[in-house]
């Protein structure tokens, strides 16, 4: 019994990891060069700089049972700062819970059980509420599920088209191979699953590309602490909406989150408007203004996510239930992500199992069955 799984950001590698614990032979295919999607950490002379979302809403439990699952629950901590202010334009004022998703133009669909929360949290901007984290950042998670799935993870391998067979599914991969399943999940964006369903006939398909991507600027910043010359109160700020420049929100990552930085230094995260020139140096510009910062920043690193945070039109529920409706007549496929069954890295881990307990229950088997000891390599028709 083989199961392909498309996509290894957090919403693929949960997905395999469910079907993995249930027995079966599962490959993984990811299009980029590394596993991880949108969840990035990188480690930096003592700063810990998140390249995607930082956190989870510490009500969220199935990121948390999932890191328990890895052994790495002792790895969870809690958010410190609490709190958020708005820069008016001309000083910092505390910001009423749950304003700065409104003030950031997001708008969170009520028909996905997303809320605005767990959207501004893990996107956009600093908010009031209990968050977690992990000890050394987001990354923990995907690099603990990448380790314990090993070889199955095949990177640089995008999958082209899909058509069925007698026994489930046969996938075109980049480079010419074929690879047979008997079960698929899709963690792909809206995009690509409308056209590789539309492409074997699924009635409806086409209609999940009605999903906007927005772009996401961050930029993060490294000073000494002494480069601060004033007091921040909260997590950070929001900008409010009839005030000028480009960065949208500002983090402060290093009193967040616990061992953000090294003792005696700062490390800031701004969220920009798309804008000419180098973010980085937009970031400073702005914050050395509203935070009173002197001197350039000790180091920088910028990340630019093109499609980011999916956005749902009405109905959007309504159109995913009746892709899986009509899915449930094929072979096990299955469709996970974001881009489905709403935003913020725990939703995607509930949405990557629970597709794959789906694919399981139609392909007969148990999804309580004990875990194999060595993930399958899989099989492969030509390559």
């Amino acid at each position: 019994m083989t199961c392909v799984v498309v996509g290894a950001g957090l919403t693929g590698l949960s997905a395999a990891w469910e079907l993995i614990r249930a027995g079966t032979e599962v490959i993984v295919l990811e299009s980029e060069r590394r596993a991880g999607g949108v969840v990035v950490t990188e480690r930096r002379e003592g700063f810990i700089v998140e390249g995607g979302p930082d956190g989870f809403l510490a009500a969220e439990p199935d990121i948390q049972a999932l890191a328990r699952e890895l052994g790495i629950g002792d790895r969870l901590v809690d958010q410190m700062a609490k709190g958020a202010m708005v820069w008016t334009g001309k000083r910092l004022e505390p910001l009423a819970e749950g304003h700065a998703a409104e003030l950031l133009g997001i708008q969170v669909p009520t028909d996905v059980g997303a809320v605005p929360a767990v959207v501004a949290a893990q996107h956009a901007a600093p908010l009031q509420g209990g968050f977690r984290s992990f000890a050394g950042g987001m990354g923990e998670i995907t690099e603990a599920l990448a380790a314990r799935l090993g070889p199955i993870i095949r990177t640089s391998q995008g999958v082209t088209g899909i058509a069925p067979t007698a026994r489930g599914w046969r996938l075109a991969v980049t480079g010419g191979s074929l690879l047979e399943a008997n079960g698929v999940v899709l963690t792909v964006p809206t995009w690509v699953a409308a056209r590789l369903l539309a492409a074997v006939g699924v009635p409806g398909a086409r209609e999940l590309d009605d999903v906007v991507y927005a772009p996401s600027v961050t930029a993060s910043l490294a000073y000494r602490r002494d480069q601060l010359n004033g007091r921040l109160d909260g997590s950070g700020f929001v900008r409010a909406a009839d005030t000028g420049g480009v960065v949208r929100a500002c983090t402060y990552a290093w009193l967040k989150y616990p061992d953000r930085a090294p003792a005696g230094y700062a490390l800031l995260r701004a969220f920009l408007e798309p804008a000419d020139g180098d973010p980085a140096a937009l970031a400073h510009r702005e914050l050395a203004s509203v935070l009173g910062l002197s001197g350039p920043p000790l180091l920088s690193r910028v990340f630019h996510w093109r499609r980011g945070l999916p956005r749902y039109k009405p109905g959007h529920a309504e159109r995913v239930a009746h892709v899986r409706e009509r899915l449930a007549r094929l072979a096990p496929l299955d469709i996970a992500g974001a881009g489905f069954d709403g935003v913020g890295v725990s939703a995607c881990v509930k949405s990557g199992r629970e597709a794959a307990q789906r694919v399981l229950g139609r392909l007969g088997v148990d999804p309580g069955a004990p875990p194999r000891s060595q993930p399958s390599p899989g099989r492969s028709l030509r390559g």
